[in-house]
């Protein structure tokens, strides 16, 4: 049986958690998620958008051996970490050929008004996020945002 690591792209707020943990349930797959190794290696440290982007940087060598480890066994991994940029694409493009599995990015459409909605949802269920969750932080992150093409190579589902 071959392996398949499932990524997701999606603005913030777009549903991509909430999809990688229903995506992990549907395919037996190992569900990592960025924000869970983010607070376990440093927790307290991430206070702005930069510190995020570094140490996001920082876990990645780890994350990428771990994840083609398991690919390489023949476990399927589903990746909560953004695709939504082509460079973060490539990266768990690469990851999957590298290892000779299949891939799978699952690209969630979602307008920006839902995902500010969803934002301000979740500020309330999960209140330790709030100074993240903001419709600033949104417009911040979204500046970068590009969608996925089909020059890249990728197996893309649209949802």
């Amino acid at each position: 049986m071959t392996a398949t690591l499932y990524f997701l792209c999606g603005k913030m707020g777009a549903g991509k958690s909430t999809l990688a943990k229903e995506l992990a349930s549907e395919h037996e797959a190992i569900l990592i998620s960025e924000d869970d190794w983010l607070a376990a290696h440093y927790p307290e440290q991430i206070h702005s958008f930069d510190d995020y982007i570094r140490y996001s940087a920082q876990i990645k060598p780890f994350i990428k051996q771990h994840v083609q480890q398991l690919l390489a066994k023949g476990v399927s991994v589903v990746m909560d970490f953004p695709a939504n940029m082509k460079r973060q694409r490539l990266w768990f493009l690469t990851l999957a050929q590298e290892v000779g599995c299949q891939h799978q990015l699952i690209y969630l459409e979602v307008s920006d008004e839902v995902c500010l909605r969803q934002i301000a949802k979740r500020r309330i269920e999960q209140p330790a996020r709030a100074k993240f969750d903001t419709p600033q932080v949104f417009h911040q992150v979204t500046q970068y945002f590009e969608p996925p093409l089909a020059d890249e190579a990728l197996n893309i589902l649209r949802k």
